[in-house]
């Protein structure tokens, strides 16, 4: 299991917790996000553009 920094962590919760309540809305499409993980892709992808320390995207297969 990866690493992440404590402000990483906090970013993901808070997006689990938008999912959880149905707020969570995915990028420019403004779809619902109902996968859990997507929204930790995007509680990553906002603590990776606040600077948090993050490991670098995976790529997909």
């Amino acid at each position: 299991m990866a690493k992440y920094s404590a402000k990483a962590q906090e970013k993901v919760g808070e997006t689990m917790h938008e999912m959880k309540e149905g707020k969570l809305k995915s990028g420019k499409s403004d779809k619902k996000v109902t996968n859990p993980k997507q929204a930790i892709a995007i509680g990553l992808s906002e603590a990776r553009k606040e600077g948090a320390k993050v490991p670098k995207k995976s790529s997909s297969k």
